[in-house]
């Protein structure tokens, strides 16, 4: 079975990348490194938007493109590698719940809106440092009200709508609020990736809606995390495969004591074990994809192994990326620390490893 890319998906992430090495420099990522740079941010969104990528698995008949959860990866992996700072992976979990979840009514009022990029939007499902899915919920969900706090919140500051995990009578359930209301309070986060800010959002008794069926709320929350690991994998890998580039580039140009630095055998074990690592993130990412697409039972086991290959992988080439650079690798000056940044933010979101492990061993135990 061949798990690459078709012709047509290969032409779909090249017209991605091109767009996004003229539209999103590195320079301008460090822009959003201050949340007062808001101009040119908004104007990449709205071009992105203006690509109709965010409607690439979204069904026609919603205002989407139709094309498959492989082609939303591909875009995925470019954004990854571009850092590009844009909301995009937010409001993609947002309309995957709904896709899984949803009701019509629910799937006619925002999924067009979501491919149309009319609206920001996000999940919530922590609560503070913990599990990703939290084993007791502090936010409540009691006569069409919701109460408490969420956080950290990517993309929160921003958003018009969120789908809330909360406590419920029927179970802890999955509730759809609009942010806009005046019982939401939003607190911007310290982050060590702004690029990808965060917020933790308060609840004083908001408006809301259950999403799939009450007291599902843990299951779907597993679900759509799933999705998140999925497509985590692919920024990891994109972002990885670029720092790997960098470095290599780098180490070849620098030159050390009178000959190349790559030329030195601990630079080229460096790069090596960058190599492999990417490699075998790629594999499973791949396999992660089609499990997607394919709708059987093995996206637990394929999410979780490319949820933890992703983070291996991205998390090693940047660090050695800033070995390999040297002094000059940990100055302001350099972009090493910009893909540091991120690996670290993608290496938490959505779970940390040692979560995906577990849930990795109890999936290969259930399927045995």
């Amino acid at each position: 079975m061949n798990f690459d890319y078709t012709a047509d998906q290969l032409y779909l992430k090249g017209e991605v990348r091109r767009f996004l090495e003229d539209r999103c420099s590195l320079p301008l990522v460090r822009q959003a490194l201050d949340p007062a740079n808001v101009g040119p941010l908004a104007s990449l969104w709205q071009e992105v938007v203006a690509q109709g990528w965010l409607g690439a698995a979204i069904p026609e008949a919603h205002g989407g493109l139709g094309l498959g959860h492989v082609e939303l990866c591909a875009i995925f992996e470019e954004l990854g590698r571009a850092l590009a700072p844009v909301p995009f992976a937010s409001t993609i979990l947002f309309a995957e719940a709904l896709l899984l979840a949803g009701s019509d009514e629910q799937k006619e009022r925002y999924l067009a809106k979501v491919a149309a990029g009319e609206i920001v939007a996000t999940v919530a499902i922590a609560e503070g440092p913990g599990p990703a899915v939290p084993a007791t919920l502090s936010a409540g969900f009691v006569g069409g009200r919701l109460s408490g706090a969420k956080a950290p919140v990517t993309d929160g500051v921003q958003a018009d709508v969120a789908i809330v995990l909360a406590e419920s009578a029927d179970g802890p359930s999955m509730v759809l609020v609009e942010l806009d209301d005046k019982t939401v309070a939003r607190s911007p986060l310290s982050v060590i990736d702004p690029t990808r800010p965060a917020a933790a959002l308060t609840f004083d008794q908001t408006p809301g809606e259950v999403l799939g069926s009450p007291g599902n709320g843990k299951e779907l929350a597993r679900q759509i995390l799933d999705r998140a690991a999925a497509f985590a994998a692919f920024e990891q890998i994109g972002g990885a495969d670029h720092v790997l580039e960098r470095t290599c580039a780098y180490a070849l140009e620098r030159r050390a004591f009178g000959r190349s630095l790559g030329a030195n055998q601990a630079i080229k074990h460096k790069l090596a074990d960058m190599y492999i690592k990417n490699q075998i993130a790629r594999s499973n990412a791949y396999f992660a994809a089609w499990a997607l697409g394919d709708g059987t039972e093995s996206l637990v086991s394929a999410a979780s192994a490319a949820r933890i290959a992703g983070c291996e992988a991205y998390w090693l080439a940047a660090k050695e990326s800033i070995q390999v650079f040297g002094g000059i690798g940990v100055t302001w000056e350099e972009d090493a620390h910009l893909f540091y940044r991120r690996a670290a933010h993608l290496s938490v979101m959505a779970g940390a490893p040692r979560y995906w492990r577990d849930r990795l061993a109890t999936a290969l135990i259930d399927q045995h």
